[in-house]
């Protein structure tokens, strides 16, 4: 088998893939790319059993057949060759491949095609489209704040809820709760699915710039999306999600809106001095001034700083990790946001002042009890 291809076209379509690619498999034939030639189209696969992602690209090509390549290699030939056409010949008996450029030959050892595990379809699917715009920003807004506990798994994907009206996302990892809703996707069927923060991730890097529609399908046990000549299948998490509705508390008394760039710059100052532990600010509202303070006790390390706001209710003293609040202020592109309280020992509201009409994020976060302060 024998087939030509551009060096920095092939490179780019197996970069965009090679995240799937893990160093300690499960089946060692899974560091390897599946390639598959058909009718002069070359359909590259990696996967790791829980995610597989696929791409194609046109290649000179007198006959059909299919050989593991070994991805780590390929992909640093591919890296230091400059662009050129590079001859690709395989042994079917061997499994040995051979690429030839214009600078020389290098041998390397695949493996038979047929010991690669079958990449599963999505049968009686549900199926929905929006625009990679759109699934970039719910994947932005929503995956950071998806846990690493596995003994939790159903929060370490991102819960995604379709309606006749709606679609909503939402992540959390027991300390915070993003939801994130869009009115301009909707589907017939209402559905539930919780995706893996790994196939997200992947997603998030491979998306393109430009605005090109993503058909989404799944069943109960796959996702699969697709967009331009990328095809990404996925297990999705098979877990109950939390009840989060019910923790969004809906009586907070006390509105605080406050420019987003300076909360967020001096939220930043003052962690520097807080407890590397517990990451504790303590936000103390009175009348139209934030007074943001933190300390570490061990080390004698103390900061205060005051912000002017609008502020709506009584006053208040409330304490936050840090890291958290910066992160999700860091999120957010809007000008000012709007912080909702009810007691200091209930969680708190982060809302954008301004979205747009199709999307709208709501953010929670538990506060840290303030018991440490002396």
């Amino acid at each position: 088998m024998k087939f030509i291809v551009s060096s920095s076209s092939l490179l780019k379509q197996l970069s965009s893939i090679n995240g799937v690619v893990t160093t300690n498999p499960v089946v060692p034939i899974l560091e390897n790319f599946l390639f598959e030639i058909k009718d002069s189209k070359l359909t590259v696969t990696a996967s790791d059993l829980q995610t597989s992602m696929m791409t194609e690209i046109d290649v000179e090509a007198k006959e059909d057949g299919n050989i593991a390549v070994p991805a780590k290699i390929l992909i640093e030939t591919l890296k230091n060759l400059p662009e050129q056409p590079v001859t690709f010949s395989i042994d079917k008996e061997t499994y040995s491949i051979e690429i030839s450029s214009d600078n020389g030959r290098y041998k390397l050892a695949g493996e038979n095609a047929t010991d690669f595990p079958r990449i599963p379809g999505v049968t009686n699917a549900t199926s929905v489209e929006m625009s990679t715009e759109v699934l970039s920003s719910a994947i932005a807004n929503t995956i950071f704040a998806t846990s690493n506990d596995e003994l939790r798994p159903a929060m370490t994907g991102v819960y995604v809820n379709l309606s006749d009206t709606n679609t909503t996302f939402v992540a959390t990892d027991g300390h915070r709760l993003i939801r994130y809703r869009r009115v301009d996707i909707a589907s017939p069927e209402t559905a539930n699915i919780i995706v893996p923060r790994k196939a997200l991730n992947l997603l998030k890097s491979t998306l393109p710039s430009d605005n090109v529609p993503v058909t989404v399908e799944f069943n109960s046990s796959n996702a699969y999306f697709k967009f331009n000549n990328i095809k990404m299948i996925c297990r999705l998490i098979d877990e109950r999600f939390p009840d989060y509705e019910n923790v969004i508390p809906t009586d907070n008394e006390n509105d605080m809106v406050i420019n987003r760039q300076e909360f967020l710059g001096s939220l930043r100052r003052i962690a520097i001095y807080a407890n590397k532990t517990t990451h504790q600010v303590r936000l103390k509202l009175t009348g139209s001034e934030l007074q943001i303070s933190a300390e570490d006790l061990d080390f004698s390390n103390e900061a205060n700083e005051r912000l002017s706001c609008e502020h709506e209710g009584e006053d208040i003293e409330i304490g936050f990790n840090a890291k958290f609040l910066v992160e999700m202020l860091n999120n957010i592109t809007a000008k000012e946001v709007t912080l909702k309280f009810s007691a200091p020992n209930r969680a708190g509201l982060i809302l954008p002042s301004d979205m747009s009409e199709n999307e709208d994020i709501l953010m929670l976060v538990m506060p840290v009890m303030l018991s440490n302060y002396v």
